[in-house]
């Protein structure tokens, strides 16, 4: 049985955008550091927060929602309370009605992640759950999360 190669911790140049991030006391486990399911909830919090920001979300009202069905997660360092912490953005697929997300967790001005892993939304109408197809406008605000499309303008992240 052979395992596969372990993946390399990104950088920040691997992420479009950058969003501040804190810890909690609750957080940390007996071990001493964040729990791995601490880092699925900064995932969310990150994207939807972006989401927010960009006005493509209003929690609670929107009529077009994003449900998870996929994540995952590489750990490559601990992190505790009370580090701060930074979420790097981008999209790595955009489908017909889903988006799957890359994420990095930083420690404030480390120059690797911490952690990074996929984060899979379906897009579907709050309503009866039916996925819908991404909107114009999502589509427009997704393009300032394509890594590649920055790296080729010469922009920085």
């Amino acid at each position: 049985m052979s395992s596969a190669p372990r993946a390399e911790a990104p950088g920040r140049d691997a992420f479009a955008v950058f969003r501040p991030l804190t810890t909690r006391w609750a957080d940390n486990d007996i071990y001493g550091h964040l729990n791995n399911v601490v880092y699925y909830a900064l995932f969310d919090t990150a994207v939807n927060g972006w989401l927010c920001d960009a006005g493509l979300l209003d929690v609670g009202r929107s009529p077009v929602i994003g449900l998870v069905v996929s994540s995952q997660c590489d750990y490559f360092s601990s992190v505790a309370f009370p580090d701060a912490l930074e979420a790097g953005l981008r999209v790595d697929r955009v489908g017909r009605s889903s988006v799957t997300y890359g994420v990095g967790i930083f420690r404030e001005d480390a120059p690797v992640a911490a952690a990074a892993g996929r984060f899979t939304h379906v897009y579907v109408t709050a309503e009866d759950h039916r996925p819908t197809p991404l909107s114009d406008a999502m589509r427009t605000a997704l393009r300032s999360l394509d890594v590649a499309d920055k790296h080729r303008l010469g922009q920085p992240h």
